[in-house]
């Protein structure tokens, strides 16, 4: 395949971030833009030279020179929107979570197996040069995970992306943002976790969703995972991962790597770029031409979304 025909789906803040990471990328032509409001998504699309524009995704699929689609809509779509893809014969990149239900996450993973199709979770933690230097290392021999500390804080009492602009749609701190690192405590230990534990605060009165919440992992080896997230927190805002192991202490933030001692670690050479984003946007082509499974792929981050459904019934029973 010389040149991927594209659509990407939702023009909000990480639709950007995709369509900025496509330009760094040959062979990739954005043919088509799908967003909720057709004169804001036209603007978005003529600044990143998209020809064609709509609010249907079913029309975008139609479209025999779309090869590949990218879904960066709100939560709740995802898994229809995969399932409607992966029916339309299209390779696709579901931006994280997959879902919001164990239900939704299988039967996204049962099409994608029947189908053949590249079928990839926007899971970008395992594309982060910072974790990806921390990978290298384990798989090397070098360091042993004891325990990850994690901490994802932001201030989100209204329903704001991440520009601070008005969204239609509520976020939910277990299934998108907690699927970030439990995804990855599951990738960097190579282990299933097999104990998982969940606290949550009061749900707000109008978003209806808890705002606060503390999370404990295991594997079966011993190393831990402690992530404490919070929509409550009013700065300094992000993710922020300690790795204490038994050769060394390190902390990354997105991009960025330091040891526990706050020593810069140059991860600029671990790949072709410093972007997470466009990094996995990379594999997600790289495993359409080389028709290959992609790192991130439905099957492989499923287990995260069963270790999430578990914690969701912990909590549902905890407060019953």
């Amino acid at each position: 395949m010389s040149s991927i025909g594209v659509a990407l789906a939702g023009a909000g803040a990480f639709g950007v971030k995709h369509l900025e990471a496509m330009q760094r990328i040959d062979g990739v032509r954005v043919l088509s833009l799908i967003g909720r409001e057709l004169d804001k998504t036209g603007e978005v699309a003529q600044k990143f030279g998209v020809a064609h524009v709509t609010t249907d995704l079913a029309e975008a699929l139609q479209r025999p020179e779309i090869n590949a689609v990218i879904l960066c809509t709100p939560t709740q779509m995802h898994a229809s929107q995969a399932i409607a893809c992966l029916k339309a014969g299209k390779h696709v990149q579901v931006e994280i979570p997959l879902a919001d239900n164990w239900g939704d996450a299988q039967a996204v993973a049962q099409l994608q197996k029947q189908t053949g199709l590249v079928c990839m979770v926007g899971h970008t933690r395992r594309f982060n040069p910072s974790h990806q230097w921390i990978h290298r290392r384990i798989q090397a021999g070098e360091l042993r995970l004891q325990q990850m500390d994690v901490q994802t804080f932001f201030f989100r009492r209204t329903n704001t992306n991440a520009l601070g602009q008005p969204r239609s749609w509520t976020d939910h701190l277990l299934w998108h943002h907690a699927a970030h690192t439990v995804d990855l405590f599951r990738y960097q230990t190579g282990e299933d976790i097999v104990a998982a534990n969940a606290l949550q605060g009061p749900k707000h009165p109008q978003l209806g969703i808890a705002m606060d919440m503390s999370i404990q992992l295991k594997t079966r080896s011993g190393a831990i995972c402690t992530l404490s997230l919070s929509f409550n927190n009013d700065g300094p805002l992000g993710t922020f991962f300690r790795y204490i192991c038994d050769n060394g202490t390190y902390i990354a933030r997105y991009d960025d790597l330091v040891t526990g001692r706050d020593e810069p670690v140059d991860v600029s050479k671990v790949d072709v770029s410093m972007n997470g984003i466009e990094l996995q946007d990379r594999e997600f082509f790289a495993a359409i031409r080389e028709g290959r499974e992609p790192n991130a792929s439905v099957a492989s981050v499923l287990p995260c979304y069963r270790t999430l459904h578990d914690l969701e019934r912990s909590l549902a029973a905890s407060e019953a």
